[in-house]
């Protein structure tokens, strides 16, 4: 048979088939090998944990408001008598004593009506002068007919009609002196407008707020208008706007502290009250819890914000792990958590708590301090990619 020019031909033998094979599972033995490797290497996971650690510390329950800052004490100083508001003789702010002369109202109309007072009294006294007069000659008239009717020198209706007189004259004249009373009330109620033309502080403080100015016409007729108020700030009253889901837990007599706003102190009381009258604010319906600050140096100002919390239950230098262990568990009840051990395993432990606030929570049985509570697990990471990455970028 004639070969094709240029073609060498090829011929398998059996020898050379088992060499193919071999070399074919070398070849196969190596990837696998690899594979293997690289997952070892490579593939293997590192679990990791946000942990915690145990540690001693205070913890505190409370219950948060909002509140405002008002006066312990206030009055509304107003005008009694009508008339023109002539003088104001002080101004916001200003520290008063008590009786201290604070404004004066026109006192033309109010001498005006002393003045028409005592005429009227005075024209009273005269016609009840008259009256007595009169009774004096009815009674003599009386009794001069009474005797002459016993002598029979007088008819019976000259004794009625000279009765008669006399009874008038007297009812006359106890009309008269009932009248004079009356006048006499409204000299002194004259007498009181002129002294209410001058206003004066009826307790020692600070000019709060003033209402009206100086020439405005005051009409004390229809309602006592208001004119200043005075503030005793010395000692402030916090008004703690609490929930009705919260304010069955609230008492007379707990701690309580606030913050204000731009200032990180804290000030301290007491409780004072539980105002039994709820306020409805966007359908939620809040108590009002008060208690009261010194306020000496008049850190405090009316109307203040103030963040307030109520201490429930408070413990010391005890055991603390974060809230966020526990997830939603109430107080004083028992509830697993995990704890991560040296060799990095975790171990899930029953724990009982105890005070728990928004942020930590007192731990009453199954933990030591220094022990590491898992609070949460984090994504896994390639232990041996990390420590590549970390060989390439260096020490």
């Amino acid at each position: 048979m004639m070969e094709k020019p240029g073609i060498t031909p090829r011929v398998t033998s059996r020898a050379g088939w088992r060499r193919s094979g071999l070399w074919l599972a070398v070849a196969l033995a190596a990837a696998g090998a690899g594979l293997l490797g690289y997952h070892w290497a490579f593939g293997k996971a590192d679990i990791r944990y946000s942990t915690a650690t145990v540690e001693r510390g205070d913890v505190e329950s409370t219950v948060v408001a909002a509140g405002v800052v008002q006066p312990f004490k206030y009055v509304d100083v107003g005008a009694q008598t009508s008339g023109k508001l002539k003088s104001l003789k002080v101004d916001r702010g200003d520290q008063v004593k008590e009786n201290q002369l604070l404004a004066e109202i026109d006192p033309a109309l109010a001498d005006t009506a002393l003045t028409a007072a005592n005429a009227t009294l005075e024209n009273m006294t005269s016609q009840h002068a008259l009256k007595v007069a009169q009774l004096a000659l009815a009674k003599l008239q009386n009794e001069r007919r009474e005797k002459l009717f016993v002598e029979n020198a007088a008819t019976a209706s000259d004794r009625d009609i000279a009765k008669a007189n006399f009874d008038v004259a007297f009812a006359d004249a106890d009309s008269l002196a009932a009248q004079m009373k009356q006048a006499s009330a409204e000299i002194d109620t004259a007498k009181a407008n002129v002294g209410y033309t001058k206003i004066t502080a009826p307790m020692a403080g600070e000019i709060a707020s003033i209402t009206l100015l100086e020439g405005q016409t005051l009409n004390a007729n229809q309602q006592a208008p208001n004119i200043l108020r005075i503030a005793d700030i010395s000692t402030v009253t916090v008004w703690a706007q609490v929930s009705e889901a919260d304010i069955v837990r609230v008492r007379p007599g707990q701690d309580v502290y606030f913050t204000i706003l731009g200032d990180s102190r804290r000030w301290n009381g007491k409780v004072r009250q539980v105002l039994p009258t709820p306020e409805l604010i966007n359908n939620v319906v809040f108590y009002d819890v008060l208690f009261d600050i010194p306020n000496q140096e008049r850190e405090l100002k009316i109307q203040m914000t103030a963040q307030v919390f109520i201490v429930l239950a408070q413990a010391k230098g005890v055991l603390v792990i974060p809230a966020a262990a526990i997830g939603n568990t109430g107080e004083g009840a028992e509830v697993k958590v995990q704890v991560l051990k040296a060799d990095g395993s975790v171990e899930p432990r029953t724990v009982r708590i105890g005070i728990k606030s928004e942020i930590l929570a007192e731990v009453k049985e199954g933990l030591r301090e220094k022990e590491q509570v898992v609070i949460g697990r984090l994504a896994a990471k390639s232990g041996a990619t990390s420590s590549a990455l970390s060989a390439r970028k260096g020490p």
